[in-house]
């Protein structure tokens, strides 16, 4: 998230951030949106009581009350509904700690050392109903070398992540990849072209 809103600041830069939203009241995420000027809110899973459903529609309508166009999940560690997932269904963005679609779910690292692989990385995909199986938008590779704990390679692995989050979100919102909405695309078509657009 911090990688993103960095990005965000810089000029150019097709997107902006609205809102920067947790399921945790705690998390450290809302208070560094707030000190960069960017609206933080919390809605509490555990206020909802089970309620999933409940739970995602006040999610949306905060996202929708704050003009978001996209959703960029990161570090999000709650399945997402149904509900949520079809209601910003092409424009609801992830990243994933591996090369997807090797290694999906949680405890890449691990997975990825006890598989052997030589080759790890992290992946931002199109969120869909299948958990970490929606079209790949970028990939970033780290060697996994000898004497690699989770810890280290997770380190290498999250140095990617903060690069080709917010290059594929670049990419995403300024409509110049096909996986884009046809709003995006469009508004790419008219956008001037010049060094920091593709």
């Amino acid at each position: 998230m911090a990688s993103l809103v960095a990005a965000a600041r810089e000029p150019g830069y097709p997107a902006e951030i609205a809102l920067v939203l947790s399921n945790q009241l705690g998390a450290a995420g809302l208070d560094l949106a707030r000190n960069a000027g960017i609206p933080a809110l919390a809605i509490d899973h555990r206020r909802f009581r089970g309620d999933r459903a409940a739970h995602e529609a006040a999610i949306d309508n905060a996202l929708r009350e704050a003009g978001a166009e996209i959703v960029c999940l990161a570090g999000y560690m709650r399945l997402l509904t149904p509900f949520l997932v079809s209601a910003w269904q092409g424009r609801m963005l992830n990243i994933h700690p591996s090369l997807l679609p090797s290694f999906p779910g949680l405890h890449t690292h691990a997975q990825a050392l006890a598989a052997g692989v030589k080759v790890h990385g992290c992946t931002v995909h199109l969120v869909t109903d299948q958990m970490d199986e929606g079209p790949i938008l970028a990939q970033a590779a780290v060697p996994v070398l000898d004497g690699d704990t989770e810890e280290s390679l997770a380190e290498r692995v999250l140095a990617q992540e903060h690069i080709i989050y917010p290059s594929a979100l670049a990419l995403f919102a300024s409509g110049a990849t096909p996986l884009a909405p046809p709003k995006f695309r469009e508004i790419h078509r008219r956008l001037p072209k010049g060094p920091d657009l593709p």
